[in-house]
């Protein structure tokens, strides 16, 4: 019996669009909210949330139970943190601030077992092979382990071409949040010079035959993704949704007390 198919990776491989959504707030409970909700893929973010090795399983095991596929970004590609996620069961990675050829390389060999990888060999603890219950887990994950890799800086747009040309990369995420502030448009990822770095970097990537990937809540940039041939889409965060609706519900709620 091989690895689980991941199906996420078999559809951004033909092509199909995913659409998804980021969860933040750390919490399995929230995280299963979201996960009957009916996006393809929810983002289980370790880098900006407060998230340690055991919420992330805890929402991994969650959401793997709906028609969600998870995925887990780390806050870095350190090869230990990509070994521990692996084993708790995660089969897609999102690697933040990748900046060279020779970095997506080494992500590479981090989620491949040897002699291809450097993935460290311990499936017989691991939830991944469902506790050694898997034969052929060893011989049969690295080809369902989908790595994509985020570029957030001019240095990383600077080795696109590098990065997209590495074997075995899946897919390479843009951010426009922490672009635009390294191109000195800090809290205004909208801003022309911005949007311009983002949809070439986009026209190249689905020219490169990768999978592209972005967060945006900006429609017409959705849109353009989208029509250019990006396949993996985020249109929200479930932390600025809930916050948004909170605020939004006492609001109106002071407005019927006071009358207005």
């Amino acid at each position: 019996m091989p690895a689980p198919k991941n199906t996420f990776k078999a559809a951004l491989n033909e092509g199909k669009a995913q659409m998804g959504c980021w969860v933040g707030m750390a919490d399995p409970y929230a995280a299963e909210i979201s996960a009957t909700a009916g996006f393809d893929w929810l983002l289980i973010d370790g880098e900006h949330a407060p998230n340690d090795l055991r919420s992330i399983l805890a929402q991994l095991q969650v959401i793997e139970a709906s028609s969600s596929h998870p995925v887990v970004r780390l806050p870095i590609g350190e090869d230990w943190m990509i070994k521990q996620v692996l084993d708790a069961g995660a089969q897609t990675l999102l690697i933040p601030m990748v900046e060279s050829g020779e970095q997506a390389a080494d992500l590479v060999r981090a989620v491949r077992y040897p002699p291809f990888g450097k993935r460290g060999v311990g499936s017989a603890l691991a939830r991944a092979s469902k506790f050694a219950a898997i034969p052929d887990y060893l011989k049969s994950a690295d080809k369902q382990i989908c790595l994509l890799l985020q570029v957030e800086n001019r240095a990383g747009l600077a080795a696109l071409d590098d990065i997209l040309a590495t074997d075995d990369v899946d897919g390479v995420f843009i951010g426009p949040s922490d672009l635009a502030a390294d191109m000195g448009h800090i809290g205004n990822p909208a801003a022309p010079e911005v949007m311009e770095a983002v949809i070439d970097a986009m026209t190249r990537i689905a020219a490169a035959g990768k999978a592209g990937g972005i967060l945006t809540l900006n429609q017409d940039l959705i849109k353009k993704c989208l029509e250019i041939g990006a396949t993996f889409v985020a249109t929200g965060i479930d932390v600025t949704l809930f916050a948004g609706g909170m605020r939004d519900l006492a609001k109106r709620s002071r407005a019927m007390r006071d009358g207005d």
